[in-house]
């Protein structure tokens, strides 16, 4: 019997809850297990961006637990994940996972995720960044985190934002090693130019 795929996804206070969201929904219909925490000012600006309260959002999720429940299966790296995504991830967030200050549990699942060599990949949210923003993505890097901010694909000629959103979550995906993943691979130019000519 093959050991569950699990993914926990964390929502901070940084514009773009649309990304976390949609990483839940895309995780469920690949039948990926998912484990939500949202901090405080990620439920508010989803809120803000999405008309979601806390309660709609963790209808998305499988599990989910609030940021002070330390004691939780995913604050201990005997729990067997498979990766780890902070969608939208702040600043304040990248810092405390740069800096390995588990002062609560989504800080402290990201401090799991790494100390077990696990993926972790996150969307920080800022422009322009300062010396202190690109310190801690370099410090997040060398302890083998991903930083991936959600930069949009236009090479791939997109008509929506929803297109936008979905391309960047299914990269996210698949550079989580997360099965069923569909990104969209650039050919060349020479095929983008005969397709688009067609």
């Amino acid at each position: 019997m093959s050991a569950a795929v699990r993914l926990i996804v964390g929502l901070t206070g940084a514009s773009g809850a649309i990304y976390g969201v949609r990483l839940l929904d895309r995780a469920r219909s690949l039948g990926i297990e998912t484990h939500l925490v949202i901090t405080a000012a990620g439920a508010l600006n989803a809120h803000h961006e999405l008309g979601l309260d806390r309660q709609a959002l963790e209808t998305h999720a499988d599990h989910s637990y609030p940021p002070a429940q330390v004691g939780a299966c995913i604050a201990s790296g005997s729990f067997d994940t498979t990766a780890m995504a902070i969608a939208p991830c702040s600043m304040k967030t990248l810092a405390a996972v740069a800096h390995g200050l588990s002062d609560n549990l989504l800080t402290r699942a990201a401090d799991v995720i790494l100390k077990e060599r696990r993926r972790l990949l996150l969307m920080v949210r800022e422009t322009p960044l300062n010396l202190a923003h690109l310190r801690n993505m370099t410090a997040v890097t060398e302890m083998g985190g991903i930083v991936f901010p959600p930069l949009p694909a236009f090479y791939l000629r997109p008509s929506s934002i929803d297109e936008l959103v979905n391309e960047t979550v299914e990269r996210a995906l698949a550079l989580l090693c997360l099965p069923g993943a569909t990104p969209q691979p650039w050919t060349g130019l020479q095929n983008a130019r005969r397709s688009s000519s067609a």
